[in-house]
């Protein structure tokens, strides 16, 4: 049985899959919820307290996923290449699912995102105040790059054209760095399927380390 804080996310996370976070109103997400307007501000204070949550439950949610993925990729007998190719195909999946997730990922101020302040941002010309999001992009890289390096360790220091004298950091964190910025081009800008995307994600990780 959820609780009235879990029903009430999931209330307006429905809601704002068909209209902008400033159509939505409290007392709709209460009713839809099945709770009264006072226990929604008992949970949340205000609607950017709902935002908030709202956000921080979605990019929880995604970052676990990224994690799930690539645990069962490595457990199938995946590469290196392979497992990031997992962790775009989940962020593909999720970002057309969820426009926070989407908007936390490419910056974007997606008009259906949660946009605390509830109004425009001054001399903005109408267009939506910032969310507050979680950096899905820096959690991104770096599960990544733990993941690979705890089950790839020989590829750590992989000696080869591609990285420059004194670049900082192993060559999978250089090589999801460039898969994490593929991954999002395509978020953006939809290859014909997830499966064409997530192929050449895999082989530019593969090439980047062989």
């Amino acid at each position: 049985m959820p609780t009235a804080r879990e029903s009430l996310l999931d209330a307006a996370s429905a809601a704002l899959g068909d209209r902008p976070w400033t159509a939505i109103r409290m007392v709709e997400v209460a009713a839809a919820a099945g709770v009264s307007r006072q226990t929604l501000y008992n949970e949340f204070h205000s609607k950017e307290g709902l935002a908030r949550a709202l956000a921080r439950r979605e990019g929880e949610a995604y970052l676990a996923g990224v994690d799930r993925v690539l645990a069962l990729a490595r457990r199938g007998g995946a590469d290196a290449a392979e497992c990031f190719a997992a962790a775009a195909g989940w962020t593909l999946r999720t970002a057309r699912r969820s426009a926070l997730v989407r908007a936390a990922l490419t910056g974007a101020a997606d008009p259906r995102a949660a946009h605390p302040q509830g109004g425009a941002a001054a001399g903005s010309g109408g267009a939506a105040a910032p969310a507050v999001l979680p950096d899905l992009v820096s959690a991104l890289h770096a599960r990544t790059v733990a993941a690979l390096e705890a089950e790839f360790p020989h590829l750590r220091h992989v000696a080869g054209p591609q990285r420059g004298p004194g670049a900082a950091g192993s060559d999978i964190a250089w090589a999801c760095e460039a898969a994490v910025r593929l991954t999002l081009s395509y978020v953006i800008a939809p290859a014909p399927s997830d499966e064409a995307a997530c192929l050449r994600v895999a082989q530019l990780v593969r090439g980047l380390l062989s």
